[in-house]
């Protein structure tokens, strides 16, 4: 695969959130801290391997137990080191619509890409309140907004024609999708034809992408962002049989990263490859051993060594 190089932002703002994105993990040391020089190594990891973006404290950043602070230090310091070389966008959602519009305020300030907004966990909203919820925060920010389905986790569907009514709010350009179904893909393309569809489900992204998906925002990508970006890559210019040889070999990975709560196994991987050390911040706790040789062996059918 040929290295990445940057780019110009695009006219359009749903084109600049496009192939493989990693939703990237918060590296810590065995006391919990922010592991600082891993944060740099991961950065360089996956600026040399070709990903496009990065999503800083998402789910897999473990974002329910970081604290504001470290949130604003993750994203600066991403957003210093990388230098334009691939997108950062910043998690911002919350349960609270007033909390969220507050961090959507002051990460618009420090200049990322964009802003990925999840839907209100645990309060099961009606679609309404998420209309509401997404407008508010939409309003609030000075950088594109791409909303983020993930009813698994939240407890609340964002039903593809809610999602058509927030594609005409400004600020609202994208929407990573968690939900592995293609037909679903196909009905927000339809519904929503400017929207930029980003799979968040990695065993089934490469199917998504060829249905009309822009890309994905994987965990898979965390250690494997050269065969991701270089799948996601054919998948786009309509290659289905380049796409699916490569993923293939990430099928293992795709399953097996989910084993435990995410992200526990991918961390543990990681910690494999010594990209990072042992850090997880409870409520989440390492990897249980009885699922060490089950993902050491999608290790290695990836071809990754650790």
């Amino acid at each position: 695969m040929a290295p990445y190089h940057p780019v110009d932002f695009p006219v359009l703002a749903v084109d600049m959130f496009s192939g493989s994105l990693v939703a990237i993990v918060t590296p810590m040391l065995a006391n919990g801290a922010i592991d600082r020089a891993a944060w740099l190594r991961l950065l360089d990891f996956h600026l040399d391997n070709g990903t496009a973006g990065i999503v800083v404290g998402g789910t897999t950043g473990e974002s329910a137990t970081l604290l504001e602070g470290e949130l604003r230090e993750l994203t600066t310091s991403a957003l210093e080191h990388v230098a334009g070389r691939m997108k950062v966008i910043a998690g911002a959602g919350t349960s609270s619509t007033a909390e969220t519009v507050a961090r959507v305020r002051w990460l618009s300030a420090l200049g990322v890409d964009g802003l990925l907004i999840v839907t209100p966990a645990y309060v099961k909203p009606t679609q309404d309140g998420l209309i509401r919820h997404y407008t508010a925060a939409a309003e609030a920010s000075s950088v594109p907004i791409l909303l983020y389905n993930v009813p698994g986790r939240t407890a609340v569907d964002l039903l593809p024609p809610t999602v058509a009514r927030l594609a005409t709010v400004p600020n609202i350009v994208g929407l990573k999708e968690a939900v592995g179904e293609i037909e679903r893909v196909r009905d927000l393309q339809r519904l929503a034809p400017g929207l930029a569809v980003l799979s968040g489900d990695d065993a089934t992204c490469r199917e998504a992408v060829l249905a009309g998906a822009k890309g994905v925002i994987s965990v898979t990508a965390n250690v494997a962002p050269r065969e991701m970006a270089a799948m996601i890559e054919a998948a786009l210019a309509g290659d289905a049989t380049r796409a699916a040889r490569i993923d293939t070999r990430l099928e293992a990975l795709h399953e097996n990263l989910f084993l435990e709560a995410n992200p526990i196994p991918v961390k543990w991987v990681l910690e494999q490859m010594g990209l990072i050390g042992p850090g997880i911040r409870l409520p989440l706790t390492p990897l249980s051993s009885r699922f060490h040789t089950r993902v050491r062996s999608a290790m290695e059918r990836a071809g990754l060594t650790g």
